[in-house]
């Protein structure tokens, strides 16, 4: 029954995200699945064997970002009611519905999670921090927020960009054991590059 429905949800989230400025080219559909396929996979590690849990944890992943169909800043909030309004011809429970959207906006930065499925998330959604396509992925995210001027010049970017690596830290015990020390090798290289 769950993966019928989330077939079905995905298919309809991925139409929507067709949708999306051009100009995000890191918040893409392409970083959607992502999220949606580390959150699994995280979770099957963390035990997490609960199928309405797995399923939830997906829809949410699915969803996290579909507020940057109409908003920049703040986009969890419009996420959640993105959702919301189609949960309804899902059939989703009120409390399946806030579980969602308190996973959803648990990625928020600084991200807070307080339970095992929002750290799940948090982790899923900043993954590639702790992986070989990282410096990929960040360039991604430097064009975007230089196209949107969230970061003005290259100076500022790397500025945040070395604030927001020192800063991170991994929730989930997976997450620390598997992404940690390549996270802090890309961290002393951005250091590195900053003093060089």
């Amino acid at each position: 029954m769950y993966q019928q429905l989330f077939s079905q949800i995905k298919e309809d989230v991925l139409n929507k995200l067709k949708g999306l400025n051009e100009n995000l080219f890191y918040h893409s559909a392409a970083h959607t699945l992502d999220v949606t396929k580390q959150a699994e996979r995280i979770a099957l590690r963390e035990n997490i064997t609960d199928p309405n849990d797995l399923f939830l944890l997906k829809v949410a992943a699915l969803y996290h970002d579909t507020g940057f169909l109409f908003i920049y800043t703040n986009h969890e909030e419009k996420s959640c009611s993105i959702f919301k309004a189609d949960a309804v011809q899902y059939g989703f429970s009120e409390s399946d519905i806030s579980k969602v959207c308190n996973i959803i906006m648990a990625t928020k930065i600084p991200q807070t999670p307080v339970t095992k499925l929002e750290e799940i998330i948090c982790d899923a959604d900043l993954d590639y921090l702790g992986r070989e396509d990282f410096m990929a992925v960040s360039e991604k995210l430097r064009n975007e927020f230089l196209k949107y001027g969230i970061v003005k010049n290259m100076e500022a970017w790397e500025k945040l960009q070395l604030a927001f690596l020192t800063n991170h830290k991994f929730f989930t015990a997976t997450s620390i054991k598997e992404r940690n020390a390549l996270k802090q090798k890309h961290l002393e290289r951005i250091i590195a590059s900053a003093v060089g």
